[in-house]
């Protein structure tokens, strides 16, 4: 029904995998699709980091495609949208954008709310995947590193490393944690 909000589901989160231009949406630990994807070229990389939808707008038109959502990175405008040119998926080829087809965005886009937490990564499934032997800390709201360290005993820097923490002070309730 139009106008009708729908509810954003609790943990849900995006990991946008640069080395593989794909975007992985998540609710929780788990993906619940993963698209193809294309970023940033060598001159204009897609910014690494963890940041939060903070904009969105249907029909921006143009090179933007059918949807845009704004994301809060530093020092220009980024965002996932769609694209007037689908040949230019699966490729390093953006201003620092992250660009679906349109179909795939028109189908991402309500699922996702202001402030859903986007993770720009090179590393695929960063701190998501248990490695051999590993222990893994699924994070609840409130955690903190420092309590995550106490808890496990394992100091703050090592978890930080482990896990390719841009911003060691923002997890998000579902994010799995590697416990080295």
């Amino acid at each position: 029904m139009p106008g009708e909000q729908r509810r954003i589901e609790a943990g849900t989160r995006l990991e946008i995998i640069r080395a593989d231009r794909r975007l992985n949406h998540y609710l929780g630990a788990q993906i619940v699709k993963t698209y193809p994807v294309a970023v940033g070229k060598a001159s204009t990389p897609t910014p690494l980091g963890l940041y939060k939808v903070v904009n969105k707008v249907v029909n921006p038109g143009g090179v933007l495609g059918t949807r845009w959502m704004g994301l809060n990175i530093p020092g220009g405008n980024y965002g996932i949208h769609g694209t007037n040119n689908a040949s230019s998926i699966g490729k390093f080829i953006s201003n620092g954008c992250i660009r679906m087809y349109n179909e795939d965005v028109e189908e991402l886009f309500p699922k996702v709310g202001i402030g859903t937490p986007v993770i720009i990564t090179d590393r695929p499934g960063t701190g998501l995947q248990k490695p051999e032997g590993g222990r893994q800390h699924v994070v609840e709201p409130g955690d903190t590193l420092w309590k995550i360290s106490l808890i496990y005993g394992v100091p703050v820097d090592a978890i930080v490393k482990a896990n390719n923490l841009a911003n060691p002070d923002f997890l998000i309730p579902g994010q799995v944690i590697i416990i080295p």
